[in-house]
């Protein structure tokens, strides 16, 4: 992989804390819209027993006008939802704010403090505590507190006896251990989900952690190889300028131990000159050497004799059905391609490789 993919892959992976982030808030929504359609028909049920069947004195309309500007914000939330846009901290809040807004509307309208549902602000309260961060937290807390206070003193009066005495025959009491339960089991449900929530957010930036320090390894192994690969080049050049000289010298060519030996190692330097120039090929470079003006035919012929010396193998068919030569400028890039091709095809077939040449 070169090193330009892997750094654009490192930084793909800065992003995915945002993406965790934006996954767990867009769940969290969803978990209050639900509980906000679970509240609807909640309210609609209590004012029905509430007006029918207990015979209570309410505002009847004004408290379902409520209810069903509640279930409007519901459906505009939901299709907020379905946009898939991140979900941020402020939103959140303001979605509990509009909850918190609505629960005290209707206890205004029912009663204030006297009326025993007054402590669903807890939930309200719970569910800040785990959506939001920071200061969204204390100012929620702030808030249902001053509606609290406010209710004790602004509200409109409801005939409920305070006959707490009675125990579970009072109504009161009865509310109470409705709204008890109500907290409860909410609490636990969506509590629990939204928890669930945090904990796959966590497990997601844990793994996108692990991952980007993955690729950063890499990149630098990456970096280190490129840079060898640079400064062996130079050597690399010298020593076969050095064994061409050699070639050239008539009393070391007399030997013909000698004369093995050199071509072997100038063999061996134009190897490991194509092993650097793939190395840096690969992170996205090229050495850049012999590129030179030749022919499509003599660039193949002598690409094939030089991989059928530099590599043993039984049998190796070579080709060339390309036809008309044609004008073609090589480099040692081109040469390492091909180069790979052809070791990829002995690995994969030890005993036999061909190499056909045609044209398209």
């Amino acid at each position: 992989m070169p090193l330009q993919r892997i750094a654009k892959s490192g930084e793909l992976l800065r992003s995915s804390p945002r993406a965790a982030d934006a996954a767990a808030g867009i769940k969290n929504l969803q978990q209050l819209i639900q509980l906000r359609w679970m509240a609807v028909i909640g309210q609609i049920f209590t004012i029905e027993v509430a007006h029918h069947s207990l015979r209570l004195s309410i505002p009847l309309v004004p408290m379902l006008l409520v209810v069903a500007c509640l279930a409007v914000f519901n459906v505009v939330s939901l299709l907020r939802l379905r946009m898939g846009v991140q979900v941020r901290n402020v939103e959140v809040f303001l979605a509990l704010l509009v909850d918190v807004a609505v629960l005290t509307t209707q206890l205004y309208l029912s009663g204030g403090t006297s009326n025993p549902f007054v402590f669903l602000y807890l939930l309200q309260i719970a569910l800040g505590a785990i959506l939001l961060r920071g200061a969204y937290i204390w100012t929620m807390v702030a808030i249902t507190a001053v509606c609290f206070g406010a209710l004790a003193t602004y509200h409109l009066p409801l005939e409920l006896p305070q006959d707490l005495h009675q125990g579970l025959s009072s109504l009161y009491v009865i509310g109470l251990l409705v709204c008890f339960v109500l907290n409860a089991i909410l609490v636990v449900v969506f509590i629990t989900r939204i928890n669930l929530n945090l904990r796959e957010r966590d497990a997601r930036l844990a793994a996108a952690r692990r991952r980007r320090v993955e690729e950063e390894h890499i990149v630098r192994m990456g970096l280190l190889a490129s840079g060898a690969a640079h400064e062996l080049g130079t050597p690399l050049s010298t020593l076969a300028v050095i064994l061409g000289d050699w070639q050239h010298d008539a009393e070391l060519m007399a030997d013909p131990v000698l004369r093995e030996d050199i071509d072997e190692m100038r063999t061996q330097v134009q190897r490991c000159k194509g092993i650097v120039s793939g190395i840096l090929l690969s992170a996205g470079e090229a050495r850049g050497e012999h590129s030179e003006q030749t022919t499509v035919c003599k660039f193949v012929d002598a690409l094939a004799e030089e991989w059928r010396t530099t590599r043993s193998i039984p049998a190796f068919s070579y080709r060339n059905d390309f036809g008309d030569d044609t004008p073609m400028v090589s480099d040692t890039t081109l040469k390492q391609m091909v180069f790979n091709v052809l070791d990829n095809a002995r690995d994969a077939s030890p005993q036999w490789v061909e190499l056909l040449i045609t044209r398209d």
